[in-house]
This record gives structure tokens, C-alpha cells and sequence, in this order.
């Protein structure tokens, strides 16, 4: 289901990080402020998968910062996530593309081996892929999220993965009517805290 290569080139997570800051691998690296590896906690059960950075992220240094990860919070808050214990956050590509445009895919395969090192030293249970960008470089698919989100694959290492929807979709998508994006998400996050609690 992925092609993610065990072990990739790194000893650690910390070392992926450190090589990830001086990274010049695609044209990425040229507008970029920081490099944006993670937040949350590295021995987490639970990682989420986006896209890429945002400009509040490349400022910050941080993913998920900016009005979509402040809803992003408020969704994990919901259901008793805890930001800074129960989750790992970060994306498929470390530098922010300009524009906020999605990451190409000559981008996605150079910065491969950094999601690849997150998956095997971070070890989660549940992986949350956040849009169809990340969905497709994990999951390999090429329906829709539309179709595919919500539902429960299984993964490498006992692991299991869902896709869900983008936080910055459903920023442009506010009603909460039954049906709806937002509504759809709720019932993914819940399907998460259960999928947390059955691991314990």
C-alpha cells in the first residue's frame, strides 16, 4: 500500500532533523524561513500528515500554526487530544511552497526520506493523513478524500491510517450542517479518540 523504505539514511530522529535544517535537495529551499520538521510529542501513539507548511508555519518554524492549525487544535481539544502528549503533527514536506500552492511531486520525492525517518522512529499506531496530498503520498490511492477519508487502513508496523480532511478545507467549507465536511470531520475525530482508547 505505501513504498516507504524501512530505516531510510538517518540513526535517529534527531539527526533526520538536523540534516532537514541545512536540506537544498529541491528549489523549495530557496524561499523558505525555517524549515518546518514537527511538533508534539515524538513518542506519541497518534501522528498527523499534512500537506505542507503554511506561511505562519515557515515563520515559526512549527506546523499547523496558522488559522488552519489553530482549527486544527480546536479539533484535537474536542476530544481530549492532548497537543503536547497524544500527537505527532507534521508534513509531507518540510519547506513551505510558495504561494501555499500544493507540493509538486518532484518536492514530495525529495523530501521522502524525512517522512519516512518520522514513520520509523516515531513509531504510531494511528496515522491521520490530512488531505489528499498527503493521503496520495502514504496511502498511494487516487480517488478522491472524498471517498476514501473516514475509514481505517491498515498499515505498516500494526499500524492503521485514516484520511481525513485538510484543516484548511474545511476553513472554506463553515457550515456544520449534517453532511458537511466539518460534520464529516467530527465523526472522524471521534473515531479517533475511540481508536486511542482501544490501544490502551
Amino acid at each position: 500500500m505505501s513504498d516507504i523504505k524501512s530505516g531510510a539514511r538517518f540513526e535517529s530522529l534527531a539527526q533526520a532533523e538536523l540534516t532537514a535544517i541545512t536540506c537544498t535537495e529541491c528549489s523549495l529551499c530557496k524561499n523558505r524561513t525555517n524549515v518546518v520538521f514537527a511538533r508534539g510529542n515524538p513518542e506519541a501513539k497518534l501522528m498527523l500528515i499534512g500537506d505542507g507548511p503554511g506561511s505562519s508555519d515557515d515563520s515559526s518554524g512549527k506546523p499547523f500554526t496558522g488559522r488552519a492549525g489553530l482549527l486544527l487544535d480546536r479539533i484535537l481539544e474536542s476530544v481530549n487530544i492532548d497537543l503536547e502528549k497524544d500527537i505527532y503533527l507534521c508534513n509531507i514536506v518540510k519547506c513551505r511552497p510558495p504561494e501555499n500552492r500544493l507540493p509538486a511531486r518532484d518536492e514530495i520525492k525529495s523530501c521522502r526520506q524525512y517522512i519516512d525517518a518520522q514513520l520509523e522512529f516515531v513509531k504510531p499506531k494511528l496515522i491521520l493523513l490530512a488531505g489528499s496530498t498527503a493521503m496520495q503520498a502514504i496511502l498511494q490511492v487516487k480517488e478522491p478524500i472524498s471517498r476514501v477519508r473516514g475509514k481505517w487502513f491498515n498499515f505498516e508496523n500494526d499500524a492503521r491510517v485514516m484520511a481525513v480532511f485538510h484543516p484548511s478545507y474545511l476553513l472554506r467549507n463553515d457550515s456544520k450542517e449534517v453532511g458537511s465536511p466539518k460534520w464529516l470531520m467530527w465523526q472522524d475525530i471521534k473515531a479517533v479518540r475511540l481508536a486511542l482508547d482501544n490501544l490502551h
